[in-house]
């Protein structure tokens, strides 16, 4: 007879997997060729980054995301007292005990979010826009490489470089889709670089500059994901098969974007789900 917490472990596990395969990305396969412990433990930090993400993005005042993100802060500590109370917390309880995760990778995180929770980001700074992406992307992938089965210092290189090309290829593609949201995480350098000095998003997007500020913002992406190439090449072939797929989808957009050339930066560039497949295949299997 399945015990009650075995039942209710299985029907938090559901949850969560539900949670992921509906925000319908790439992430959801990537994480399939994974072990189910691994898997459901991805899909764990996937759902915790979904429900921060969100509530930096809600539509509510300032200062009550600062008390939600607050109190995932708390969450976070409760977690590693062994007492998590919300429910995706406590879907967080194995994968930190089994794989080693770091508390402050979990924080970083929701720093991150509260950077965009505080107030529209418009025209960062080159050092603020590396502290975000840090935060927001490369801490995932702390976690992530902990539980794909590799924590060594190659693993972490991995995490740090390719967490800020992919964060900075979501960048460079929604560039219109942040612009209706009020924000512009093109760095003000770069801006100033070419003679842009308004900070309005859609001014930018019309600017006939816009080009040459992606450029460069692309030429700082293709460096990260060539270091992240190199990091992966000192590291476990079959523990970071899940990284090599996110990295060869991602890198397909980054490499449609830039033969666009942002020339019409409120049209989608994507990389047909054929395409994704079959590199989620390719770098799955060899």
């Amino acid at each position: 007879m399945q015990r009650a917490a075995d039942r209710d472990d299985a029907a938090l596990q559901e949850l969560v997997r539900e949670r992921v395969a509906a925000a319908g990305t790439s992430f959801y396969w990537a994480m399939r060729i994974l072990p189910p412990s691994r898997r459901n433990a991805m899909f764990a930090v996937y759902a915790f980054c979904r429900e921060v993400d969100d509530i930096a993005d809600e539509p509510a005042p300032a200062e009550a995301k600062r008390t939600r993100l607050a109190e995932w802060r708390a969450e976070i500590d409760a977690l590693y007292a062994g007492a998590p109370r919300h429910m995706l917390a406590k879907a967080l309880l194995r994968p930190v005990a089994e794989y080693g995760l770091r508390r402050q990778d979990f924080l970083a995180v929701i720093d991150g979010m509260e950077m965009d929770a505080v107030g529209d980001i418009r025209a960062p700074s080159l050092a603020e826009l590396d502290l975000y992406c840090a935060r927001v992307a490369s801490a995932v992938g702390h976690l992530s490489v902990r539980i794909f089965g590799d924590a060594s210092a190659a693993a972490d290189q991995v995490a740090e470089s390719l967490g800020r090309a992919l964060q900075l290829t979501n960048i460079l593609r929604d560039l219109a889709e942040d612009a209706r949201r009020g924000r512009l995480y093109l760095p003000r350098e770069l801006l100033a670089k070419h003679g842009l000095d308004a900070l309005d998003p859609l001014r930018v997007l019309a600017h006939p500059a816009l080009p040459l500020v992606c450029r460069d913002l692309a030429a700082i992406c293709s460096a990260h994901y060539d270091g992240a190439a190199r990091a992966m090449a000192q590291c476990s072939r079959r523990a970071m098969r899940p990284a090599a797929i996110m990295q060869a989808v991602y890198r397909a957009t980054f490499d449609r974007l830039v033969a666009a050339d942002w020339r019409d930066p409120v049209r989608p560039v994507r990389t047909p789900t054929p395409v994704k497949l079959w590199l989620a295949v390719r770098h799955g299997l060899f």
